[in-house]
């Protein structure tokens, strides 16, 4: 990995990514298999990201990482998908956190984004937020968390339980949704670092898909935090601030996972079907009209999926579009993968096989915000929103 790391003295460029992402994939994809089976967490995958200077790509080069824009991103989580989802999960939500430092997040001390960018840079820390919680689920949905902010001498304290959080064993820093202590309650983030005493990792993630992403549940009791990581709550249902990470970016590089999952499965089927030979065909599945059609039905499915993400990368979609993009890109992958096994029969659900991993990971795809009944029922509102009004006097139109 030495002779193609990345260097952080200047913007990465088509030639430095073309000659490592490969090398990334190779390696993550060798030990897909036993993380999964394991239900472990990779950290030797984000040991070589560090490595190759990658886990700071999106943050602000005003503060010293790279600024890369949605399009190098998109390529660099699409490349480590394809090698192993669950790191590229993780690395996904770094990404996102760090771009907004410069937009959503642009009311933060200064010098506390400067210390997260400089420890991705020299110390390969990550970052996620920590939102969901077993009585709440997701704030997507409205709700106020039960995770608790009480002011304490020259801090806050934070006590609560947070489930299906993402890359747990390995944050250094947790950025947990809470609501305040005081009279009118406030609602936002409150930054944890690892090394904070009051926190613990219960390890209750065992999941059907995304195995090693380590998801567990993460407790709280009266972990100390200064003032300054408060991190602008707000009284419940103040409008949000104008994040054009979240709007795009997010859904985007969420969808590129279960696309480069879909791809890992297409691939996986047709080197089975070329391989197969049954003795009563004598000659591979791969040579009967049913199995090339049901690839071709996959490809189109992958082509719609890679047509909407370089949309998305180039600035081509709004956030309504890029929401509806993400959910219309994970329901292609499922069918994909879902027409691979049904082909394959037994030998697709072998746990020797790794089309059943594909399909497994891919299934996660629908959790991750924006889910699908929101995404739909919102382009549907917006949609007769901007039907025009129709007097009683012209009637409705028939």
């Amino acid at each position: 990995m030495t002779a193609v790391a990345l260097q952080m003295s200047r913007t990465p460029d088509v030639a430095d990514l073309e000659a490592s992402l490969p090398i990334l994939t190779a390696r993550f994809a060798a030990t897909a298999e036993q993380h999964d089976r394991e239900a472990s967490f990779p950290f030797e995958n984000f040991d070589l990201l560090h490595e190759a200077g990658l886990l700071a790509l999106t943050a602000p080069r005003a503060l010293g990482g790279w600024g890369a824009d949605l399009q190098t991103a998109l390529k660099v989580v699409q490349a480590v998908a394809r090698g192993e989802p669950a790191t590229a999960l993780v690395l996904t939500m770094q990404y996102l956190f760090h771009a907004s430092l410069a937009g959503g997040r642009s009311d933060w001390p200064d010098a506390l984004k400067a210390r997260i960018v400089a420890d991705a840079v020299s110390r390969g820390a990550l970052i996620n937020a920590l939102r969901v919680e077993p009585e709440l689920g997701t704030p997507a949905r409205g709700g106020l968390p039960a995770t608790i902010a009480r002011r304490s001498g020259d801090g806050w304290r934070i006590s609560g339980r947070k489930i299906y959080s993402t890359g747990a064993p390995a944050l250094t820093w947790m950025a947990v949704w809470a609501r305040t202590d005081e009279d009118e309650p406030r609602v936002g983030a409150f930054l944890v670092h690892r090394d904070t005493p009051g926190w613990r990792i219960e390890e209750t993630w065992d999941h059907t898909g995304l195995r090693a992403s380590a998801s567990h549940d993460v407790v709280f009791e009266d972990a100390p935090i200064p003032f300054e990581h408060a991190l602008s709550p707000k009284p419940p249902g103040a409008p949000p601030a104008s994040d054009p990470v979240a709007a795009v970016w997010g859904p985007v590089l969420t969808a590129a996972i279960y696309d480069a999952v879909a791809r890992e499965g297409r691939d996986a089927f047709v080197d089975w079907a070329a391989s197969r030979t049954p003795a009563n065909l004598g000659a591979p599945l791969s040579s009967l009209p049913r199995f090339q059609e049901i690839v071709g039905t996959i490809d189109g499915l992958l082509l719609q999926n890679r047509l909407l993400l370089e949309a998305g990368a180039r600035g081509a979609l709004a956030p309504a579009e890029a929401s509806l993009a993400k959910h219309l890109i994970t329901e292609n992958a499922i069918a994909a993968l879902q027409s691979a096994i049904a082909a394959s029969g037994n030998p697709g659900l072998s746990r020797h096989n790794r089309l059943q991993r594909h399909f497994r990971d891919v299934l996660c795809g629908r959790i991750h915000t924006p889910q699908g009944d929101a995404v739909l029922t919102a382009v549907g509102r917006a949609a007769f929103a901007a039907r025009p009004v129709v007097s009683s006097a012209q009637g409705a139109p028939r």
